[in-house]
Order: C-alpha cells, then sequence, then structure tokens
C-alpha cells in the first residue's frame, strides 16, 4: 500500500472511530510506528488530522482540550529545550507571569536557585514547584479552579492580573498562527491569558512546533502581540521567517 492510501485509510477510520492509536495502526498496516507518525503529521499538516499524544484525532474538534497528564507527557524533549532556551530571558531581579501551561512549568522547574525574581502565576502546578524557591517571591492568583489545567480564572483572576504590571510574562497556548493568533479551546483560560499577556510589558510564548498552524475554540490575542517566540527545530525556516515578518523575533531551541 502506498502512503497517500494508507493516510487516507487512516483519515477514515479517524472519522468511523473518534480516534486512532498508533500502536494500532502500525500493527494494522503492518508498518513500522515511525511510520505512522510521518502518516499523521503529514494529515495534521494538511488540516485533516489533530496530532495528540498516542495518536490522532479527526479535524474540527476545536474544542477538544487534553488533560494535564497527557500534555505532560507530549514533545516532552522539545518542552525541555524551550524551557532551557526562556532561561535566558528571565529578569533580572524583575517581575515574572507564569502563565498556565506544561511548557511554562518546565520554566519554573528549571529556574536557577540563585535566581531572585518575584513570579505571579494563576497555575497550581507551577505555584506548587516555586513554592519553596529560596529566591522567589511567589504571588498565587486566586479564582475558580478548573479541573482540567488546574489554572485559576473568572473574575477574580482577572481583576487581580488588572491591577499589576509585570517586566515579562511568558505565555502558554495550545495552537498559534499569523492567520488565527494566539488560541486555547476554553474561554474562560483565554480570558485569563488575554489579562496577563496585557499585565507585561514584554510577551514571549513558549510552544512547540506542533502547535503552530493549530486553531482552538477561544482566541485571546495575536501573534503580533508577542515579543518573542521560543519553540523547537521542527518550525520551518519558511514558516520562521513568516513569522518574523509580522514582528515576532523566533528562537528554534
Amino acid at each position: 500500500m502506498y502512503a497517500p492510501e494508507r493516510q487516507q485509510e487512516i483519515l477514515r477510520l479517524a472519522r468511523d472511530g473518534g480516534r486512532v492509536d498508533v500502536v494500532s495502526l502500525a500493527e494494522e498496516f503492518q508498518v513500522t510506528a515511525e511510520t505512522i507518525r510521518r502518516d499523521l503529521k503529514a494529515l495534521d499538516r494538511a488540516g485533516l488530522l489533530r496530532r495528540v499524544h498516542g495518536g490522532a484525532l479527526p479535524a474540527g474538534r476545536l474544542d477538544f482540550e487534553p488533560d494535564l497528564a497527557e500534555r505532560e507527557t507530549t514533545a516532552a524533549d522539545e518542552k525541555d529545550r524551550i524551557a532551557k532556551a526562556a532561561l535566558a530571558e528571565l529578569p533580572e531581579e524583575g517581575t515574572m507571569i507564569l502563565d498556565a501551561g506544561t511548557t511554562v512549568a518546565r520554566l519554573a522547574g528549571a529556574l536557577p536557585l540563585e535566581a531572585s525574581l518575584t513570579v505571579v502565576t494563576h497555575s497550581l502546578p507551577i505555584a506548587a514547584r516555586l513554592a519553596d524557591h529560596p529566591g522567589v517571591q511567589l504571588h498565587l492568583i486566586g479564582g475558580r479552579v478548573r479541573h482540567r489545567t488546574r489554572a485559576a480564572v473568572d473574575a477574580w483572576a482577572l481583576r487581580a492580573y488588572a491591577e499589576i504590571r509585570a517586566d515579562v510574562v511568558f505565555l502558554a497556548a495550545n495552537g498559534f498562527s499569523a492567520e488565527h493568533g494566539l488560541t486555547t479551546p476554553d474561554l474562560a483560560e483565554a480570558a485569563v491569558k488575554r489579562a496577563a499577556l496585557a499585565a507585561a510589558r514584554r510577551v514571549v510564548l513558549l510552544a512547540d512546533s506542533a502547535k503552530h498552524g493549530q486553531e482552538h475554540f477561544a482566541r485571546f490575542g495575536g501573534l503580533g502581540e508577542v515579543d518573542l517566540l521560543i519553540t523547537d527545530s521542527g518550525l520551518s525556516p519558511e514558516d520562521t521567517t513568516a513569522i518574523e515578518r509580522g514582528g515576532t523575533e523566533v528562537v528554534r531551541a
């Protein structure tokens, strides 16, 4: 079976079953898991499937949101490299906002012990990682906690962000593109991200390349509002150039 035929069949299985996984597809078509991953990547880039940890979903489900445990294990190596590169953007003895997101949480976990920073976050996992950090003055934003992301949302969080001004915000997104901007599946979470973005003088987006071109239900900003995108080497030189043309600096870790 040629690759286009196999990909067409994978697409049919995904639409019929609501999801496909790499292991089952490899057994079904008697090919390697890596071959299936290449097929899923091609279908994802074509906008026909949406890749998730271990498999893919039919495109069009803009409200789909994987849980925290699944996101933690997705693109783990890329997220570690992005977090390491983001250390160069820490404000010296300054103030920063850490958005709710697994890549941003990796940055929190990588903060040097000698760092002296004021950190504001609405993410419970990030707050837990930094609670015992000797050099961090931690401010936890309150509100209703979303179980899926362990992030505070709604009016309390929005009011708190409206009252501060930070040197930099390290932002997370489920999808980003020049056309659709910064998106996430939940409207309440998008509102807090928008407030955090507005509360900082400098905006740094931490997002792995698989999120490029992804579009979700709730938009919370334009890519042009981002001063610096730190991503991985999976973002193509052509896409990098297009993003930089819009005024956003790009670092590929």
